[in-house]
């Protein structure tokens, strides 16, 4: 392993890919990419543009065990669920295509991108509702703290929803890729550092949000999670939500004021976005919050309606000067027992799921659906 400290990490390198007019051909190449499944091409040309930002030494600089990527998606396969049953029950299995049986796991759908870019640190994907793509971060970052590799590829992928699944109407799809790696390497490599994320992710319970204690318990749950990202009260702070109607986003909603976040002085009114039916709008999202020109800390705040929330702090490139030394980045990359603390005064009402841990170009946001060309 290479004695470079794996803290301050900064994103050198960000890819948006949109459904809408994409051409594996053009984004990847003529060959071997035909058969793999659309989420899949979407994250390998993702990651292709935000490493052609990064640089080549952006990888190259450390070893293949020091290299690792996280993803999220909430749809990437379901289109193709939908194939092969269809293919069971007509004919049987018998006819499933060699080629894309094995993407019946959703894992597989990095395995691609990680046996082009040599990525043998870890290759992990996350599928929690909505928030997947920030949990992909979030745990990427702190693997990356713990040792665990060098440098990451984290983001979402999407995949258009059959028309006869429930959330088709707001289907998702493309991609969105981050090059994450420490801020020394970045200036060793004289690569500009487009800023630093961090990521808390909870659960808020659908029926503590329905109750009347909703909106508070949600502001206790936002007001904590900027105090454990390292946000100062007095900095102001422009805000991104993306939610849906559900009582969970609701009451996230209801939360989004100055007097709810402990007095936090807010950049304007905080921006509502609807959601989509996938994990990769607010991955989008923190993208566009990186390449802000205003440049004030931005939070992306997003939840769902099994109670899955999560709030990421983005501190734009052109803020880094003006950060303290107990800024987000010694939050989100402090050893994985920091956090045990940091639960444990969680507020009342938001629990922490199993496994995630309370650690961690400027394109503009996008969804659609993928046409039928794109293929």
């Amino acid at each position: 392993m290479s004695d470079e400290p794996a803290t301050g990490l900064v994103v050198t390198g960000i890819g948006t890919v949109g459904a809408d007019g994409f051409d594996f051909r053009t984004a990847l190449g003529r060959h071997g990419y035909k058969y793999l499944p659309a989420a899949s091409q979407y994250f390998l040309a993702a990651a292709k543009r935000a490493l052609a930002q990064a640089g080549p030494e952006a990888l190259a600089a450390v070893g293949p065990e020091e290299r690792g990527a996280a993803v999220g998606t909430n749809s990437a396969a379901v289109a193709l669920h939908h194939t092969m049953d269809r293919t069971v029950t007509a004919t049987g299995a018998g006819d499933l295509s060699p080629v894309t049986a094995p993407y019946f796991s959703i894992n597989l759908f990095g395995s691609r991108l990680a046996t082009e870019h040599d990525l043998k640190g870890f290759n992990l994907t996350f599928t929690s509702p909505r928030v997947a793509g920030l949990e992909a971060i979030q745990t990427g970052q702190r693997a990356l703290a713990t040792g665990r590799a060098r440098r990451l590829l984290a983001g979402a992928t999407e995949e258009a929803l059959p028309e006869v699944e429930p959330g088709a109407d707001t289907s998702e799809a493309g991609a969105v890729a981050l090059v994450l790696e420490p801020e020394p390497a970045a200036r060793g490599r004289g690569v500009a550092a487009l800023g630093r994320v961090g990521v808390r992710s909870f659960f808020l319970p659908p029926r503590v949000a329905a109750s009347a204690e909703g909106a508070e318990r949600a502001a206790a749950l936002l007001r904590y999670a900027l105090d454990a990202l390292g946000h100062r009260p007095d900095r102001p702070l422009a805000v991104t939500a993306v939610l849906d109607g559900s009582p969970v986003g609701a009451a996230m909603a209801a939360a989004l004021d100055e007097k709810a976040l402990g007095g936090r002085a807010l950049a304007g009114r905080p921006e509502r976005v609807p959601a989509g039916a996938g994990a990769l709008e607010p991955v989008a999202r923190v993208a566009a919050a990186l390449g802000a020109p205003e440049g004030h800390p931005h939070a992306v705040v997003t939840a769902a309606a099994e109670g899955n929330v999560a709030v990421c702090l983005v501190t734009p490139g052109a803020q880094l000067e003006a950060v303290s030394g107990t800024d987000a980045s010694a939050q989100l990359n402090a050893p994985a027992g920091a956090d045990a603390s940091a639960i444990a005064d969680a507020p009342a009402g938001a629990e922490t799921p199993a496994g995630a841990d309370a650690s961690a170009g400027s394109e503009q946001p996008m969804s659609g659906r993928r046409r039928a060309s794109d293929r």
